[in-house]
């Protein structure tokens, strides 16, 4: 679940830009200072919270080397990603090095990546005349190409819906949505004939789903969204986790998650037990029969989102919003992230989805939002190449999860989250989307 998108649209959207005379620091500052006080700080919160104040400070006072040596070590923080570089390139600019600067755009552009309301703020003045600056604006645009790579599959049967996640039941052929909007679980035939699978024990919305076709259960979570209307204020904060038999539709077990968690994304293993991310910054496995947490994590996640089990178990891919993709061991509970090579954007990273080498991913926080394919090495910690399945269309909108069934990748696209309010109601001026669920060959 993408959280952050409803504390900082400018984050969600990609299009982080320093305000007059500010650094790109202070955009981040202002997201990450909406985030919920209620949990207690993980360490890479209260890591990025020390440079943060660390970077405001030097630039507050003018102090250009500084400056320039905490947003390196920030970028090194966000591993890479394209705001850490838009960072960097911000300090790099402040300092007078000018031609560091535009070595930074150049990758930033290198990753995909394609925002021109950054590059028109303040504290690029300084570049606008240089002849290759002007010359990596026209390479940049080229990122904002439409690709489409993918076809739609059925349209959801009402707008307004915001579907969130998405899994299939290869014995009934029928795929499974969760609604925000409508708290509810939608079942739905391959010909888009839809039907409400169950609803919310709650008016929450609900939240991520997977099947257990195996053990015929369907998990999901219902998640009282802070600031939305349609929950009631005094549940704000609280998640749950509901088990249903997935023939009859019967909640067979309902768990309320840690304190202050919001449980918005999750995958299960081969034996039925599911791994939760909690978008607040932890990791859970819920053992499939007691019902218990246990947190993986040790607080290296800012904002964790859909993992992917590795093909062995013994370890997931965890992709942080912030952060990028991590690889958790299970047996070690050490983290190590897949590295970007100054080549792919992994920040911003809504569903992810490994199939053999193949790792699927739909990002509705980079610029432009995208739905791309990486190619693995075999060992599975290194990217090898990447390819865009979609970008910049007029089918994608808003992309949030997906599923491998088989040889085909299917995702939600034009979800409708961008259309809402923080607050959970339709922005004003605009009409209810009406969501699509895509297709993409991966062979």
């Amino acid at each position: 679940m993408r959280l952050l998108c409803k504390s900082l649209k400018i984050v969600c959207s990609g299009r982080i830009g320093p305000p007059a005379g500010a650094g790109l620091v202070f955009a981040l500052l202002a997201f990450f200072s909406t985030l919920s006080a209620d949990p207690p700080k993980t360490t890479a919160r209260a890591q990025l919270d020390a440079l943060s104040s660390e970077v405001r400070a030097a630039h507050a006072r003018g102090d250009a080397p500084s400056y320039l040596a905490g947003s390196k070590e920030m970028r090194q923080f966000l591993n890479d990603s394209p705001n850490g570089v838009l960072q960097v390139m911000s300090a790099q600019a402040f300092a007078g090095d000018n031609d560091g600067a535009l070595d930074s755009f150049a990758e930033f552009i290198r990753m995909g990546q394609s925002n021109r309301q950054v590059f028109e703020a303040k504290p690029f003045d300084a570049l606008r005349s240089s002849p290759r600056f002007l010359a990596l604006q026209t390479e940049m645009a080229k990122n904002d190409d439409a690709i489409a790579a993918a076809s739609a599959m059925f349209r959801m049967p009402e707008p307004g819906l915001v579907p969130e996640d998405i899994d299939y039941d290869p014995s009934t052929r029928k795929f499974y949505l969760t609604s925000v909007v409508n708290h509810t679980v939608l079942a739905c035939e391959t010909d888009g004939g839809c039907r409400v699978f169950d609803r919310a024990p709650e008016p929450w919305p609900m939240m991520a789903l997977k099947v257990d076709a195996r053990h015929r259960t369907l998990w999901a979570t219902a998640v009282a969204l802070k600031g939305f209307k349609s929950v009631p204020k005094a549940s704000w904060g609280t998640s749950l986790v509901l088990l249903f038999d997935l023939d009859s539709g019967k909640l067979l077990h309902r768990v309320s998650g840690p304190p202050g968690a919001t449980l918005g994304d999750m995958t299960l293993n081969m034996d039925g037990d599911a791994i939760v991310a909690d978008n607040e910054g932890g990791l859970y496995r819920i053992n499939r029969k007691a019902l218990r947490f246990e947190r993986l994590d040790g607080g290296e996640f800012i904002s964790p989102q859909t993992p992917a089990m590795c093909p062995d178990q013994r370890c997931v891919f965890v992709p942080d919003y912030v952060r990028g993709i991590a690889i958790l061991d299970f047996e070690t509970r050490q983290i190590s992230w897949l590295p970007s090579n100054g080549l792919h954007a992994l920040s911003g990273i809504d569903g992810l989805y490994l199939q053999g080498r193949t790792l699927i991913a739909t990002q509705n926080g980079t610029s432009p939002e995208r739905v791309v394919r990486f190619t693995l090495d075999p060992s599975l910690r290194h990217i090898e190449s990447e390819s865009i399945i979609e970008r910049a269309t007029p089918t994608l909108g808003d992309p949030t999860h997906g599923v491998i069934v088989n040889s085909t990748f299917y995702y939600i696209a034009n979800s409708g989250w961008d259309r809402l309010e923080d607050d959970g109601t339709s922005k004003s001026g605009t009409t209810p989307s009406s969501p699509l669920l895509m297709r993409a060959d991966l062979q």
